[in-house]
């Protein structure tokens, strides 16, 4: 009863964005060693740009797949449709950094990479408010449990937000 129910709808001007995460699990049968080598499992979370409401968690796939092939694997792109999503993905080392003696950045790269930092944020906020929740620090559940547990604690994170 207090899973997150997935959305079949969204408004015409609704900005989604969604990035993944890992979540260390026990049960070998659906976790696989990572580049830290523990077993985890990878998470697609959608959240509104907005509200910063979780809309949508994938199903949890091996923890060293990477998240453009997890976003498509999970279900999570299927169950978003056409709406415009935003995929965070880790900073591109050759497009918005410095080179070797290269003084600044030029501006274009600057205002980049401060609209990239500001929607990072957002869906690393609610991460880190998602695990701080115990269950998802050493997920000890089998199977499906970690799903439901990701669902459930989507939920609860979305009731918060709410009030």
């Amino acid at each position: 009863m207090l899973a997150l129910q997935p959305r079949m709808r969204f408004a015409k001007d609704t900005v989604l964005i969604v990035d993944g995460t890992l979540v260390p699990t026990r049960d070998h049968t659906i976790a696989e060693r990572s580049k830290n080598h523990s077993y985890f499992t990878n998470h697609q979370v959608v959240i509104d740009a907005d509200t910063r409401l979780v809309v949508v968690v994938g199903q949890p796939l091996p923890g060293n797949r990477n998240d453009c092939k997890a976003w498509e694997e999970s279900g999570a792109k299927a169950a978003v449709g056409n709406t415009v999503t935003a995929a965070i993905r880790a900073p591109d080392s050759s497009s918005r950094t410095r080179r070797r003696g290269q003084a600044e950045l030029p501006d274009w790269k600057e205002d980049h990479n401060k609209s990239h930092k500001q929607v990072r944020a957002r869906v690393e906020h609610v991460f880190a408010r998602m695990k701080t929740w115990k269950i998802l620090r050493d997920c000890r559940l089998k199977g499906d449990g970690v799903h439901h547990a990701m669902l459930g604690i989507a939920r609860m994170h979305n009731l918060t937000l709410a009030g």
